[in-house]
């Protein structure tokens, strides 16, 4: 499995708006995810190591960030039908094994994923409560496993976006699995 970089951040990108449905058929929209001092949006999937590594760290640091006005939602954007271990069930107990407090929605379509230009999973949008992209880089220094000194990239950015509405203008991309596309 390859892995791949996501392009550097496009300050000021606008969020585009979604509709998607999570594994118990609840639909998600950007509106009922905005949060008052930024929104992160990830694409994450089941079965990438690079996600299977940081999945704790991520939901620790999202409900720190939910104190600070930081709303999340992760996104499975990945062919289920070549992925099945991606699909709503497992989701649902992936959700359910790691605590997420933040929707685990799926883009069957893959239209959100093109919209969004996402390459791999882990990647993150991170943006300001007027919804410009202010972050696009790595959760951290962390590869498949954990790195012994953690950075906490992601973090720090959407700390100082809740602070500041401006994202760190030195940022490194994201590595991870590529997106499966449908064929």
């Amino acid at each position: 499995m390859a892995s791949v970089n996501p392009p550097v951040c496009d300050f000021g990108w606008k969020a585009p708006g979604f509709s998607l449905p999570d594994a118990d058929g609840r639909i998600w929209t950007l509106a009922d995810i905005r949060g008052e001092r930024g929104t992160l949006v990830m694409f994450i999937c089941n079965h990438c190591p690079y996600v299977q590594s940081i999945r704790q760290r991520l939901v620790n640091d999202v409900r720190e960030l939910q104190a600070q006005g930081i709303n999340t939602i992760a996104i499975q954007s990945n062919d289920i039908v070549a992925y099945p271990e991606d699909g709503p069930e497992r989701m649902r107990e992936v959700a359910a094994e790691y605590g997420f407090c933040f929707p685990y929605v799926i883009d069957e379509s893959q239209d959100v994923a093109r919209a969004y230009g996402a390459v791999c999973t882990p990647d993150f949008f991170g943006f300001n409560a007027d919804l410009e992209l202010q972050y696009r880089g790595r959760f951290d220094a962390s590869r498949k496993e954990l790195a012994p000194e953690s950075s906490r990239d992601l973090y720090r950015a959407m700390a100082q976006i809740a602070a500041t509405g401006q994202g760190p203008r030195e940022q490194i991309a994201s590595i991870g699995c590529s997106l499966k596309w449908k064929e």
